[in-house]
């Protein structure tokens, strides 16, 4: 395992658990449009995509209208219910004093960015990519390069990118980074459907490894 030069985290699921909140906008917007909701197990399986490339397809030509129900829903409640992945704290902390470090995420942008203050996280990152960001949204590569720029650096191997789905692991792939799973993927189909090059099964056993390469580096 070689020591990155840069670390960009996804962000639900990742590091934050806001699943409550993304439910509750999601079935907001369901019951205007008449349709069935979803239970937060189904939630996590289904959301991967961004609002602007996932909600024409479910809502087709008024998905603009259930944009609007989505956010009121979710701003409603998304801080109150907001909570970090468990140890990932611990992580980042580790993570900061190994490379720079950026969020990029198919959460709107300024959600993303509340969420990261409420937190208190957001010194921790170079920058936080929302959708809405960039010309195109995850796992276009574009936004990962705006992730790297901050970092200063370019996509490439050095660079990792730590997510919870194959989506994610996709994304890295695309931007020519390393797929770094954090997780058991339960909820995606397991570590093998999301095929990484780093797998650590829970924060604690990735601020371990991170550990370990810092006192390498110390001690080289």
């Amino acid at each position: 395992m070689i020591r990155p030069s840069a670390i960009v985290w996804d962000w639900d699921n990742t590091l934050a658990d806001g699943w409550p909140a993304i439910r509750a906008g999601l079935n907001a917007a369901f019951r205007d449009a008449g349709l069935p909701e979803w239970t937060l197990d189904e939630v996590k399986e289904r959301v991967r995509k961004s609002l602007r490339d996932s909600f024409p397809a479910i809502f087709g030509d008024r998905w603009e209208h259930s944009r609007d129900i989505f956010y009121a829903a979710v701003r409603a409640t998304h801080l109150e219910v907001l909570r970090p992945m468990p140890g990932v704290e611990e992580t980042l902390r580790r993570a900061a004093r190994i490379a720079p470090m950026a969020v990029l995420s198919n959460k709107g942008g300024s959600l993303l960015r509340a969420e990261a203050a409420h937190l208190g996280w957001s010194p921790l990152f170079r920058a936080l990519v929302g959708a809405g960001d960039c010309a195109a949204d995850k796992p276009d590569p574009t936004p990962m390069r705006v992730a790297c720029a901050a970092c200063g650096t370019t996509p490439n191997t050095a660079v990792w990118y730590v997510g919870d789905n194959a989506l994610d692991m996709d994304a890295a792939r695309r931007a020519g980074c390393l797929p770094v799973l954090l997780g058991d993927a339960a909820h995606d189909g397991g570590p093998a459907h999301a095929s990484a090059a780093l797998h650590f099964l829970t924060a604690a056993q990735m601020t371990d490894a991170l550990s370990a390469l810092d006192k390498a580096h110390a001690d080289g």
